[in-house]
């Protein structure tokens, strides 16, 4: 769901996994790549580290900053699209993950919004789409063993 302003994008959804499990296969580039269609992150995940995302074929999609890193409750990342120039012209966006155990699952919130309020915003337009095709497939994947979509 986008909030009325246009420049967040918020994300609820409960995967039946430890807080450990989630975080790993949040962090985990080889796992990755099962659910992020081939993609992978790059970084040691400490807050001032780098981080990237990088398609399959090796182009960097995005770049950023680990700006918070509380494994497995909390992370931030200052992040920005490289790959297409309307998207990166808009400048950092930040992606927070935030993991809660409730019973036998975890509740994962990933809120994703631009550093400066505006009113639309094709990052956030871009990440609405990618979002839930992303998390459907790690929910599936860590569930049942197999993604949703290829």
């Amino acid at each position: 769901m986008s909030n009325a302003r246009g420049s967040a994008f918020v994300y609820v959804t409960y995967i039946r996994t430890t807080p450990e499990k989630l975080w790993s296969a949040l962090t985990n580039p080889e796992f990755t790549k099962k659910y992020w269609f081939g993609m992978h992150q790059e970084s040691d995940w400490k807050p001032g580290s780098s981080w990237k995302l990088v398609f399959a074929d090796g182009r960097i999609a995005d770049v950023g900053e680990i700006l918070e890193s509380d494994p497995p409750k909390r992370m931030v990342i200052k992040w920005r699209n490289e790959f297409k120039p309307e998207l990166k012209a808009e400048g950092h966006s930040r992606c927070t993950m935030e993991l809660e155990p409730v019973g036998n699952a975890v509740k994962l919130t990933i809120t994703h919004g631009m550093e400066t309020e505006r009113i639309a915003s094709k990052v956030i337009d871009a990440v609405s789409g990618g979002w839930p095709r992303i998390l459907s497939n790690l929910k599936s994947l860590l569930e049942t063993g197999d993604v949703v979509m290829t």
